[in-house]
C-alpha cells in the first residue's frame, strides 16, 4: 500500500496552485479512478515539472508530495470523493479528501444558520413555544413527507394546523395568501411558522403580510424554505429564497426584527453534460439547500402596502455590489 501522506487538510493543500485545481478536476471528471491513473503516468515519479503534462495543468507545477497523494487516493478511494467509501480502512483518508474539496464550494458571504438550521429549530421552536397560554400556527401542517409530531410536542399550548388541502394534522383549510381572512379580528398568535412551504406560494409577499396581521406584537414568525433544491411539486413550484430574500419579506418596513437568517446543508454542484459546451461540467459554488429566517414582530404596520416602500425601507443599510474599477 503506497504511503499516507501526512495529512491533508485546507490549510496545508491550498498552498499548492496544482492540488487547488486537480481537487476541481478530480470531483468533476465523469471517471475520476481513471483520470487519475492517467494524471501519475503522465508526471511519473520526477520531483517537479514535467514535459508531458497535460495541457490543461500546463501552468502548474506537480511535486513528489502530489504524487504521492494521487497514488493514495487513486482506484477505491477516489470514490470517496462520490460518497461511495468502500470499507472502513478509508474512511480517514476519504474525510479528508472530501474536506478538501468540499471547503471550496462554500461560499464566504452567506451565514450559516445556528439555532435555527434544519435539524434545530423544531427543538428550538418547541422549547420557546410549548407553554400554557401560547397559540402556535403552522402554515403547511399537513403530513406530507412524514408524520408530524408538531401537535404533541405543542400539547401544553393551543396548536393549529393550516394547509390548502385537508388531511391529517390540518385543522383549517384555506388560501394562504388570505390567511388573516380565516380567523376572527381578535384571533392573534405567539408563534406562526412554515417550513418548506414557500417556495409553493404564487405571492410570498403577501403571505408575508397575511402573517404580520396575526402575529401578536412580540410574536415569533419562523420561515424554512430552499435557495439551492431539485424542481419538486410542480407546477406550483414558484421561487427558491436566500437569507436575504426572507429578511426581506420581513423587514422593520413590515414591523419586524430579525433574530437569526441564514443557510444549511451547503451543495456540491457542477453543470451536467447536457448543458451548454461552455459551461459543461464547471462547478457551481454557494450552492444552500435551506434558507432560514427566525423574527419577532416588533410593532403594528397599519395599511402596510408594497407599492408605497422605497428601497431603502427594505433593503436597510445594505447595498448592491460596487462596479470593480
Amino acid at each position: 500500500m503506497p504511503t499516507k501522506p501526512a495529512k491533508y487538510s485546507t490549510k496545508t493543500d491550498t498552498k499548492e496552485p496544482f492540488l487547488q485545481r486537480l481537487f476541481s478536476i478530480i470531483l468533476h471528471t465523469r471517471d475520476p479512478s481513471n483520470f487519475i491513473d492517467k494524471i501519475i503516468g503522465s508526471f511519473g515519479n520526477r520531483d517537479n515539472i514535467c514535459e508531458n503534462k497535460p495541457p490543461f495543468i500546463s501552468r502548474f507545477t506537480c511535486s513528489r508530495a502530489t504524487i504521492r497523494f494521487l497514488e493514495y487516493i487513486r482506484p477505491k478511494r477516489v470514490n470517496c470523493l462520490w460518497g461511495k467509501t468502500e470499507d472502513a480502512e478509508n474512511n480517514e483518508a476519504s474525510t479528508e479528501v472530501v474536506h478538501a474539496t468540499d471547503d471550496r464550494f462554500l461560499a464566504p458571504d452567506v451565514p450559516i444558520s445556528q439555532n435555527i438550521a434544519h435539524q434545530k429549530w423544531q427543538q428550538y421552536l418547541y422549547k420557546i413555544g410549548n407553554k400554557q397560554g401560547m397559540r402556535i400556527l403552522e402554515i403547511g401542517s399537513r403530513e406530507v413527507a412524514g408524520p408530524s409530531h408538531a401537535r404533541q410536542e405543542f400539547l401544553n399550548a393551543e396548536y393549529v394546523g393550516f394547509d390548502f388541502y385537508p388531511g391529517r394534522n390540518v385543522d383549517v383549510v384555506g388560501d394562504v395568501h388570505k390567511l388573516s381572512s380565516y380567523f376572527g379580528k381578535e384571533e392573534k398568535f405567539d408563534i406562526i411558522y412554515s417550513s418548506a412551504c414557500f417556495e409553493h406560494f404564487a405571492m410570498p409577499w403577501i403571505v408575508a403580510v397575511e402573517i404580520a396581521k396575526l402575529l401578536k406584537v412580540g410574536g415569533v414568525v419562523f420561515i424554512e424554505t430552499h435557495f439551492s433544491f431539485s424542481s419538486h411539486e410542480r407546477p406550483w413550484h414558484f421561487f427558491q429564497f436566500s437569507d436575504m430574500a426572507l429578511k426581506i419579506l420581513f423587514s422593520k418596513a413590515l414591523g419586524f426584527e430579525c433574530i437569526e437568517a441564514g443557510m444549511s446543508n451547503p451543495i456540491v454542484g457542477r453543470f451536467s453534460s447536457f448543458a451548454d459546451e461552455y459551461l459543461r461540467n464547471r462547478p457551481v459554488t454557494g450552492l444552500y439547500c435551506h434558507s432560514e429566517y427566525l423574527g419577532k414582530k416588533v410593532k403594528d404596520i397599519d395599511n402596510f402596502n408594497w407599492e408605497k416602500l422605497d428601497l431603502i425601507d427594505v433593503v436597510g443599510e445594505t447595498t448592491y455590489p460596487l462596479p470593480k474599477e
